[in-house]
This record gives C-alpha cells, sequence and structure tokens, in this order.
C-alpha cells in the first residue's frame, strides 16, 4: 500500500512538474510591426541570460496593435513590443529597457520623390507646422507630434501608410532612423518614395516590451535577462548587428541633419533616463 501511495505521489509530481514547463511559455505576435523580428531577438537573448525555461511561441496572424494589446490584456499571449507612453505603461506592465536604445525617438521621413525641395525650404519648427505626418492611430508618436502643434494624418494600419502617402494624402511619414531603408527595401513597388535627405525630429522615445499588469513574473525575468546581457555586453551586439542599426550607421546622416528638438510629454516619470547605457549616442556615430 505504501509503495503504490509513493508511486501515486511520484507520478502526480512529474505531471505536476510538466503541466508547470508547458504553462511557462510566451506567446508573442509578430504581424503588424517591422520591429518585430529585431524584438523576438531580444526575448530570446533575454531568455538566455535567465534560469526559467520558457518556450517562446511567435504566431503571424494578421493582427492590428490594438488587437494585439487586447490579446495581450485578457491573456491569450503573453507579450508585445511598442513604442511606450504613459499610459501604456499604466495598462501594462513595461520592462523599461529600450530595446533600440531610443533610437525610435530620432525620426527622419519617407517622402515622394519629387518633394524633396519642399523639405529644402524647412528651417524653423514654423515651417515644420506646414508639413503633413502620416502616422499610426495608436502609436505614441502620433500624440507626441500632436502636442507639439504638427499636423498628423492617421492610419489604423501600418500598411495603408505606405499607399496614403504615394497617393498625396499627406507629405511625410515619420520613422525611427533605422526603419525607412528596409521599409522602402520592402517596398519595391512604391518607387516614387524616398528618404528625405536633411532633417530630423528628436525626442526621447523608449521602446519596450509589455506584459500584462498580472504577470509581474515573467516581467521580472525578461528584466533580469536583458539587464545580463547589457552587462556581458551580448546586448548591445544584438544592437548594432541588426541590419537596420546598420542601415542608420551607413545611410542615415545623423550627424548632418537639421536636427528639431520636441518635447514628449508622454514620457512616464519612471523612464530610467539617468541610466546612460541604455541611450545610443549619435554624437558616437564616427
Amino acid at each position: 500500500m505504501k509503495k503504490n501511495t509513493l508511486w501515486f505521489l511520484a507520478l502526480l509530481s512529474l505531471f505536476s512538474t510538466k503541466a508547470f514547463a508547458e504553462d511557462l511559455q510566451i506567446r508573442v505576435n509578430d504581424s503588424s510591426d517591422p520591429n518585430g523580428p529585431y524584438a523576438v531577438k531580444m526575448i530570446e537573448l533575454a531568455l538566455k541570460h535567465i534560469d526559467k525555461k520558457y518556450k517562446l511561441v511567435v504566431t503571424k496572424e494578421p493582427y492590428s496593435q490594438v488587437k494585439i494589446m487586447e490579446e495581450v490584456n485578457i491573456g491569450k499571449l503573453e507579450a508585445f513590443w511598442n513604442s511606450s507612453n504613459a499610459d501604456k505603461e499604466e495598462r501594462f506592465t513595461p520592462i523599461r529597457i529600450p530595446l533600440y536604445k531610443g533610437l525610435l525617438g530620432n525620426r527622419i521621413f519617407i517622402i515622394h520623390k519629387d518633394n524633396q525641395s519642399k523639405f529644402d525650404n524647412v528651417k524653423t519648427l514654423e515651417d515644420l507646422k506646414k508639413i503633413t505626418i502620416g502616422q499610426g492611430k495608436t502609436w505614441a508618436d502620433t500624440s507626441i507630434l500632436e502636442s507639439n502643434g504638427l499636423t498628423v494624418v492617421k492610419a489604423n494600419k501600418y500598411e495603408s501608410l505606405f499607399l496614403m502617402l504615394d497617393g498625396g494624402r499627406f507629405d511625410a511619414f515619420s520613422r525611427g532612423v533605422h526603419e525607412p531603408f528596409g521599409e522602402l527595401a520592402n517596398h519595391p513597388n512604391l518607387k516614387d518614395l524616398t528618404v528625405e535627405k536633411n532633417l530630423m525630429l528628436v525626442y526621447r522615445m523608449p521602446f519596450y516590451l509589455f506584459v500584462s499588469k498580472a504577470n509581474k513574473a515573467l516581467a521580472k525575468d525578461l528584466e533580469n535577462g536583458l539587464n545580463a546581457a547589457i552587462a556581458d555586453g551580448s546586448f548591445n551586439e544584438v544592437f548594432f548587428a541588426d541590419p537596420s542599426v546598420q542601415d542608420v550607421l551607413a545611410k542615415a546622416n545623423m550627424k548632418n541633419r537639421r536636427a528639431f528638438y520636441l518635447d514628449n510629454p508622454t514620457l512616464h516619470k519612471d523612464t530610467p533616463l539617468d541610466r546612460a547605457e541604455l541611450w545610443f549616442d549619435p554624437k558616437s556615430i564616427p
């Protein structure tokens, strides 16, 4: 009888352990954001630096960013990535390590190639206010641009913005400096679009991983893993090896652009501005 009881307890323990292991997963959706592959790499990097074993499950269903956030909120996904603002940081738990080291806050434009002369004449913020800028409806950048008096045309879907720009619905599509070169390469049919040559918007814009408020253990694990990767240098290795970052260093000409410095009133008070190692410094570009 005692032997049967011990066997039963061992079997129960085995099933419990298996069930627990299966529960330790991170489901994410990589369908609506060109930054997805990089964010997935950073999650994988974080997981390599912690003792717990998580299974990363990447789905490709065509979800909007709003839908992805809803799925995280109800527990059907574990994490998402996005530019941050105070509202998102109140609704979800941010892992306050900027995945792109703040590069998203350095913004350059995709424009129609026939309109470069219009941008050559932009010398002041008042000049810039005459330019119409396309952005995603839910993007943190949208409220930042509007709060600085700029005119924003909004769309629900990322892909729609390229077609709207090509169709003349607005003058410029504002992108993080690491984004437009790869994006244009991925849209070879839109041959009249190009990267504007001279201007850059600058504001603090962290791009974080987020999890639900209920998932405190996962938030702590991802934070610990990313901090460990920063400490051993592997975070910077992944960052500088990313093709979009290499495009910035080779093509964006950040040092010679006319910069317009904007306030970010959506920045959360707990943004780690005091940790210099988390932020990319354009002055470091040779």
